[in-house]
């Protein structure tokens, strides 16, 4: 007798030890599906990204920039939608005011600028389109924004920005790093 109350005692023991635990694998799984998607979806970002040749002056700024035709001046070369247009030299040494190749240039992307113009009208509220503005869509002003390196010389944005208000746009935005406001 005393020998099955030792075994039954045994016996008692090993169920105890064979409780079912939590298991961790799909836990585990579900997290790591978590973290990819907020890391991918982090990155999208609605500013723009400037290159890293180019280092922006700080300012403050109150609205985010719109996508539109994006000039670039770095140390080295104009770049107009990410193609090289002029090398700095050859600005520097133009002594006309508007830069032809630069003109050239924004002149043949002028209808992507005019579209993403007409998209952004075409998403505005009902109340900010006016009765009296049928011709609105023809009359929509084409916007560049520029990337200019903080180094750059001022005269040389000049002649940029002057270049592209001979070839038709009329909206022009400096890109900048946007600093806390200080109010």
């Amino acid at each position: 007798m005393k020998r099955e109350s030792r075994r039954m005692k045994r016996m008692g023991r090993s169920r105890r030890r064979k409780a079912p635990g939590m298991n961790l694998t799909s836990l585990m799984d579900v997290f790591t599906i978590l973290v990819f998607f907020l890391l991918t979806n982090t990155s999208s970002n609605e500013a723009l990204d400037p290159p890293k040749v180019i280092t922006l002056p700080d300012s403050v700024v109150e609205s985010k920039p719109r996508e539109t035709v994006t000039l670039m001046v770095t140390h080295d070369e104009v770049l107009i939608e990410s193609r090289p247009v002029l090398t700095i030299e050859e600005l520097l040494g133009s002594e006309e005011s508007v830069v032809q190749v630069i003109r050239e240039a924004m002149e043949a992307e002028l209808g992507k600028a005019i579209s993403v113009a007409v998209a952004e009208t075409a998403d505005a509220p009902e109340g900010a389109v006016q009765e009296g503005d049928a011709g609105l869509i023809e009359e929509v002003p084409p916007e560049v924004n520029i990337l200019a390196d903080r180094t750059v010389p001022f005269h040389l944005l000049k002649k940029v920005m002057s270049s592209c208000t001979s070839a038709g746009y009329t909206r022009i935005s400096l890109a900048v790093v946007q600093k806390a406001s200080q109010s």
